[in-house]
């Protein structure tokens, strides 16, 4: 009988151990999440949920804070602070007895992130990720910040939490005034005033904004260093069209001296995020999918200007980088690649794979490394730290050239033998993590980067991924009515889309019918967009919001204005009606665009390098914009030709055969192909060569 009891109370304390590890291990909920940054964080002791309401719902229950913790899986000060903070049993320990803690993946959700940014910039004057905010239990911020140490974190919460038990009402009282300052950056009233869109006008911004340029390195003076790709994109297209030779000077610097720099993969192409000093040597090495998109689109366009080959090679580096990296099978590009990776002795270090000391570099390379050191600067000019140099470079190849005394061509083959040689090496090494999700917004940005680059080059490879990555979207992320979702990952598409995800979505098929003349793209274009204003438009204020009417309310409705790395929602949908009413014939959309664009004029004055996505409306609006629509059998290969020189102020509408589009109609004739030339509804005899066409583009 002692024997049998014994048994059984063995059995007892086996299970109910088992229960305890079952329920420690539920207790962070994130297991069953998809997104590669939320999984990262699935072992924390921390209990931490996904975003979701009934978790606040269970603050509210329990009368507990909230934490709300956002980041992305490519971001290194992320990694950081889960190794100090989240990953330490004290500071869990302290989260989970007084707060409900949430993670939130920013590429996921944006809507959260945004909201929760604007309390943080409020409260301290900055942001960035990683995002930690201490909220009440319903959701409305009391205090938030960027990384915090182990210490600096503990402390914190410590001293929030005593405050909330003994002075509650006065946590209460600061979430109302910040509540209030969070709903008041979301608001914008509608211009009534007469719109006045001039180059003149222009102008004036140009001259405020240049005292900002760095006309030795490019970008904007200081660091650190932001590509910002369509600032760059905006003043490309502004010097040609005003012929401004010392802007277009400060974009080629700009350019070149970002290809030339260590934010360049020098290796194995593509950009990082961004530099940490002035001269684009030392990135933070993550590579993100939209920056890489928007820059082949940059880099080509200057291309067609310049014929730079320096532009066209990085272009076709980056494209393959992307291709053997980032490219899903289905058609589809995923998001991004971690700035940390594992050293040798498996340790997690930021720029682990791209970086090298100068004994693997001569191990390597051998007898080429004297001229291999030169032109990447293995030398204090080239030094990181440890021992260790990231590539860049500050001579140009016709200077190496003649200091080695060889051809430009022969430098070319030794250069690309010394890549080809390092890149084995590399591949060796761990390679940083991949995030697998495949978001419409920033596939949209590829489309436009696919298409532009093909404009640019005539690559049919380049032509056929645009296509690929088109049909990809309308197969797993567009819905019969217009609507389109966000994220697509392990075969499954989720998350109702942000208007984000609608404008790059748009801008992008927009892109394929002039690269493919194929109506079905506008067709799709119309849809969506007629869809969002459905779901997104505020007719009071003719702007657009971030978050659909179906999705959750949020502490504030947000309307994405100001352009940053990636436009604003609002200026590329602003662009894109524009462009539909083209297109379409449609006064609605123009007339949208044009309230949109006055709305937003104001905030020009002071900070036009935060605008620059409406300064290209403004453009759009303030010169001649031509239509150049093409009809008959050998339209494909006019529009080719036309697409190939840079003609920023110009759209191209085309059909090999009979079409209902307003631009096309009734002007197919069996057997010839022919070219007009519109402006301002007013269109030229029609011509059958695209250079003729050409001349008529001023």
């Amino acid at each position: 009988m002692k024997i049998k009891l014994f048994y059984f109370l063995s059995l007892l304390l086996i299970i109910t151990a088992c229960e305890n590890k079952e329920s420690k291990e539920m207790s962070n909920n994130l297991i069953n999440e998809t997104s590669p940054y939320l999984l990262q964080h699935a072992y924390n002791p921390v209990d931490w949920n996904p975003w979701d309401s009934k978790y606040l719902d269970l603050a509210k229950k329990e009368n507990k804070l909230v934490i709300i913790s956002v980041g992305y899986s490519a971001c290194h000060w992320c990694h950081v602070m889960e190794r100090e903070s989240f990953e330490d049993t004290i500071a869990a320990k302290l989260m989970n007895e007084k707060y409900i803690s949430i993670k939130v993946d920013r590429e996921e959700r944006p809507d959260v992130d945004n909201v929760y940014m604007n309390a943080v910039q409020l409260m301290t004057g900055s942001g960035g990720w990683p995002l930690n905010v201490v909220t009440l239990p319903d959701g409305r911020p009391i205090w938030g910040g960027t990384y915090f140490t182990k210490d600096q974190w503990i402390n914190a919460l410590e001293q929030i939490s005593k405050l909330y038990n003994d002075d509650p009402e006065r946590l209460i009282s600061y979430a109302d005034q910040l509540e209030e300052g969070v709903k008041s950056l979301d608001v914008i009233n509608l211009n009534e005033t007469t719109p006045d869109f001039n180059l003149n006008i222009m102008q004036d911004y140009l001259n405020t904004w240049s005292t900002k340029f760095d006309m030795d390195y490019g970008g904007s003076k200081g660091m650190p260093k932001f590509m910002m790709p369509n600032n760059l994109h905006f003043l490309l297209k502004y010097s040609y069209q005003t012929n401004n030779k010392e802007i277009q000077k400060f974009v080629e610097v700009s350019l070149e001296k970002m290809a030339f720099g260590g934010v360049y993969d020098q290796v194995g192409g593509g950009f990082s995020r961004y530099s940490v000093d002035s001269k684009w040597h030392i990135p933070h090495f993550e590579k993100m999918l939209y920056d890489n998109a928007q820059l082949i689109s940059l880099y080509s366009d200057a291309y067609k200007l310049t014929k730079n080959s320096l532009y066209k090679n990085v272009v076709y580096e980056t494209i393959s980088f992307l291709n053997s990296e980032l490219k899903d099978s289905s058609g589809g590009y995923y998001s991004s690649l971690d700035a940390d990776s594992k050293t040798d002795e498996n340790v997690l270090e930021e720029g682990a794979f791209y970086v090298w000391t100068e004994e693997e570099l001569i191990k390597v390379l051998k007898e080429k490394f004297k001229l291999f050191s030169d032109y990447y600067n293995i030398n204090e000019y080239g030094y990181w730290e440890d021992n260790k140099y990231v590539l860049i470079r500050n001579q140009k190849d016709v200077e190496i050239a003649s200091k080695f005394n060889i051809s430009e061509d022969e430098l070319t083959k030794l250069i690309q033998s010394c890549k080809s040689e390092l890149n084995k090496v590399r591949n060796k090494r761990i390679k940083p993590r991949l995030d697998d999700k495949i978001l419409s917004s920033w596939n949209g940005l590829m489309i436009k980067g696919f298409a532009d680059s093909y404009k640019a080059f005539n690559e049919p490879d380049f032509l056929d991924a645009a296509i690929k990555n088109g049909e990809f979207i309308v197969k797993n992320l567009l819905q019969k009515d217009g609507q389109l979702l966000r994220n697509y990952k392990n075969k499954k598409s989720y998350i109702n889309g942000y208007l984000e995800d609608y404008s790059a979505v748009i801008s992008g098929f927009i892109a394929l019918h002039e690269i493919t003349l194929d109506d079905k793209w506008l067709n799709y274009s119309k849809k969506i967009t007629d869809y969002v204003y459905k779901h997104f438009y505020n007719e009071k204020t003719k702007m657009f919001y971030f978050t659909s009417d179906l999705d959750e309310k949020l502490l504030s409705r947000t309307v994405n204005f100001r352009d940053n790395v990636i436009p604003s929602s609002n200026s590329m949908m602003a662009n894109n009606l524009f462009l539909l009413s083209h297109y379409f014939d449609n006064e609605y959309y123009l007339d949208t665009a044009k309230s949109m664009l006055n709305n937003i004029s104001p905030e020009f004055d002071l900070y036009p390098d935060g605008f620059s996505n409406w300064l290209d409306l403004m453009l759009k609006l303030s010169d001649s914009f031509y239509e150049v629509a093409i009809v008959g059998e050998n339209s494909l290969i006019k529009a080719t030709e036309i697409n190939k020189q840079f003609k920023p102020n110009k759209l191209i509408i085309g059909s090999l055969n009979e079409s209902d589009l307003p631009l096309l109609k009734n002007r197919h004739v069996d057997g010839d192909t022919y070219i007009y030339v519109c402006v301002k509804k007013a269109c030229r005899l029609p011509v059958k060569s695209s250079e003729e066409a050409l001349k008529f583009i001023n």
